[in-house]
């Protein structure tokens, strides 16, 4: 199972100023916009710049002020 999976996978790699969608964990992510029905919220947050690799698969992302999530 694990070979069938792996021949789609792609290995992405990111640039300074390259432009990404933050991924909102699902049913907690109550800061960017409240709704009623949770199931249609918002499940990505952005784009975002990066500004800084922080690890091999972590960078530092330009947050908006009222953004309340994590740096």
């Amino acid at each position: 199972m694990k070979k069938q999976a792996d021949k789609h996978r792609i290995e992405v790699k990111f640039q300074l100023g390259d432009l990404v969608l933050v991924k909102l964990q699902p049913y907690r992510q109550q800061s960017v916009a409240l709704r009623k029905n949770q199931k249609l919220g918002m499940r990505y947050f952005g784009p975002f710049e990066i500004i800084a690799c922080v690890g091999k698969v972590a960078y530092k992302l330009k947050l908006p002020d009222h953004a309340k999530i994590h740096p």
